[in-house]
């Protein structure tokens, strides 16, 4: 009994313990689908990006339009109706002016040419070369073939690259239809010729005397003919540089002012490229001219060269600065020194004093002789009343006179290789060159061997005095 009741005891100690405990707050059993995102978050789905469109590809127009630099190149070529093509396919290359190239045109030619289409035609067609030529290739070439026909030059100096005379100073603007390259010189096409060496040659303005002496010789006719013919054109300054009366004399000579210009022409179109290359050239007149180049400098004998390549209808002109004097064989003066003086017409104070002198026949017997002859404008500079004065002192006269005498025949290519000369009045005369310029004394020989039958005359433009003892 005892024990039942302490059994009975512990269980309601039990059971009261149980009731008075804090309930513990039930876990609910996780469902299939918390169970997932439990255990594996669930990405975020994120937008698709959006494609971005291809730039429309750009031809040489596109991109000239859209540079900002080429606004007259542009201008031009619409005006042109030349933009189809340079947005064709090609692929072409483009030396592209910028406007500043334009811009450094003569007032008024840009207007011009915009009202002359052909014009602007062609000359736009000479900056395009056919294909896409990159400034890796560019520099490996000496020409390129433009769509003109035409070709332009390439020089390469350095890092300067040169298209004729333009600079390019921007290289490889790629379109999708070629390349661009910028220069800063618009390209001129080479004119063609419309008119023959004689109307060229009235028609440019220099050559007014040149023109009047082919007038006077007869010689238009010959040379509007076919040729072709290369003309070294003197001009009218290098005419001016004869001695006074020269010209006036020529005209008066027309045998000897043929001759003259017939030494200016030879045969077949020369062009300069291949005048540098000769040594020398045969005239019309049947002699040679020489030809040398020193450095960028061409002279024909003692004439530079100082334009080139101006082509005509019939031939090409050479500009020079001198007037080309041939040399004069002895078959083409049979007369002697004296008679030689008389019939050219500058030497008549020099005749004069021969003959006052009493040497007229000294100077026309055998010889042979080399007479130093003054002009008459030689005489006529000499202090007033000098002329007066000697052919009243005949023995002062005849000193002088023999002074301009060399025993022999002595040509200029020998005249240039002497620093001195015994003259008939057992006086030297001194001889210097320098540049090309011959001095006897003081005085310059402006015309070298006149050949007569009994010695030779070279003019000189100072009357030699010779020293008093």
């Amino acid at each position: 009994m005892k024990y039942r009741f302490l059994v009975t005891a512990l269980l309601l100690l039990a059971v009261l313990m149980t009731a008075c405990a804090p309930q513990a707050t039930p876990t609910a059993e996780p469902t299939p689908v918390e169970t997932e995102v439990m255990e594996e978050p669930t990405a975020t789905a994120l937008p698709e990006p959006t494609a971005t469109a291809e730039p429309a590809p750009q031809t040489i127009v596109d991109i000239a339009v859209a540079d900002g630099r080429f606004t007259t190149l542009v201008a031009a070529v619409q005006a042109a109706g030349l933009v189809d093509a340079l947005s064709a396919d090609g692929p072409l290359t483009v030396f592209a002016p910028t406007d500043d190239a334009f811009a450094a045109l003569p007032e008024g030619t840009v207007e011009a040419l915009l009202a002359d289409i052909p014009t602007l035609t062609n000359i736009l067609l000479y900056h395009v070369v056919e294909g896409k030529v990159m400034a890796a290739d560019v520099v490996g070439l000496t020409s390129a073939t433009t769509l003109l026909g035409e070709d332009v030059t390439v020089t390469v100096e350095g890092d300067t690259v040169k298209i004729n005379d333009a600079t390019v100073i921007i290289t490889d603007i790629e379109a999708s239809n070629g390349v661009i390259h910028v220069i800063d010189t618009v390209l001129l096409p080479p004119q063609k010729p419309s008119a023959d060496i004689v109307d060229t040659a009235i028609a440019d303005g220099r050559f007014t005397t040149l023109v009047t002496a082919l007038e006077a010789a007869g010689l238009v006719d010959a040379l509007k003919a076919e040729g072709p013919f290369t003309v070294f054109a003197p001009t009218d300054d290098a005419f001016a540089a004869l001695p006074a009366g020269t010209i006036e004399a020529l005209l008066a000579d027309i045998p000897t002012l043929s001759n003259i210009l017939l030494y200016h022409v030879v045969e077949g179109k020369v062009m300069a490229a291949d005048v540098v290359g000769l040594a020398s050239a045969t005239t019309l007149l049947g002699e040679d001219v020489t030809v040398t180049v020193e450095g960028d400098t061409v002279k024909i004998n003692d004439a530079t060269v100082i334009i080139t390549d101006i082509e005509t209808t019939n031939g090409v002109i050479h500009v020079i600065d001198a007037v080309l004097l041939p040399p004069t064989p002895d078959v083409m003066l049979e007369t002697d020194i004296v008679d030689t003086a008389i019939a050219d017409g500058r030497f008549t104070t020099l005749v004069a004093a021969l003959e006052a002198a009493g040497l007229v026949d000294a100077l026309k017997a055998e010889g042979p002789f080399t007479v130093f002859a003054p002009t008459d404008d030689a005489f006529a500079a000499l202090p007033a009343g000098t002329i007066e004065a000697l052919l009243a002192d005949i023995p002062t006269l005849t000193n002088i006179l023999l002074y301009h005498v060399v025993d022999g025949k002595v040509l200029a290519a020998d005249v240039v290789n002497l620093t001195s000369a015994t003259t008939l009045f057992g006086e030297d005369v001194t001889i210097t060159v320098e540049d090309g310029v011959v001095k006897i004394n003081d005085a310059t020989v402006i015309i070298t061997d006149i050949v007569t039958t009994n010695g030779v005359i070279h003019v000189i433009d100072t009357v030699l005095l010779p020293p008093t003892n």
